[in-house]
C-alpha cells in the first residue's frame, strides 16, 4: 500500500500525461503499483524532466514493438509539447538503432495517433 504522498505525485504525473479523462482503477494491483511505484517514485526523480522521460519511454517501447502501449505513451509524449515533426524524427533515429521494422511500426502507430488526436 503506498503512502498517500506517492500515490498523489503518481496521480499528477499521470494527469500531466494523460490529462483528466479514464481515471485509474485503483482497485488493481496492477494499476496501484504502476501509480505508486512507477509514476509515484520513478517518473518524478530529479535529473530528467518529464518531457525526456515520455520520449525514452516511447523510444523504448518502440524498440521492443509494444505497439498498444506505445500508443497510450505517444499521446503523453504529445501532450509535452513534442510535436509530430520530433515524433518522426525520432522514428527516423531509431530506425538505425532499433531496426526498420520497428521504426516503420513505430510511425505507422504514431500516425494513427496523430490523426485520432486531428
Amino acid at each position: 500500500m503506498a503512502d498517500s504522498d506517492r500515490r498523489q505525485r503518481g496521480l499528477g504525473i499521470r494527469k500531466k500525461l494523460w490529462g483528466d479523462g479514464d481515471a485509474p482503477n485503483l482497485d488493481d494491483p496492477l494499476i496501484e503499483v504502476t501509480i505508486d511505484h512507477l509514476f509515484g517514485d520513478i517518473w518524478t526523480r530529479p535529473g530528467l524532466a518529464l518531457r525526456d522521460r515520455s520520449l525514452i519511454t516511447c523510444a523504448t517501447l518502440v524498440a521492443l514493438g509494444k505497439e498498444a502501449q506505445l500508443k497510450v505513451h505517444l499521446k503523453g509524449l504529445l501532450n509535452q509539447g513534442v510535436s509530430h515533426e520530433e515524433v518522426e524524427e525520432m522514428m527516423i533515429h531509431l530506425a538505425h538503432y532499433a531496426g526498420w521494422p520497428c521504426a516503420v511500426n513505430g510511425i505507422r502507430v504514431a500516425r494513427e495517433v496523430f490523426k485520432e488526436l486531428a
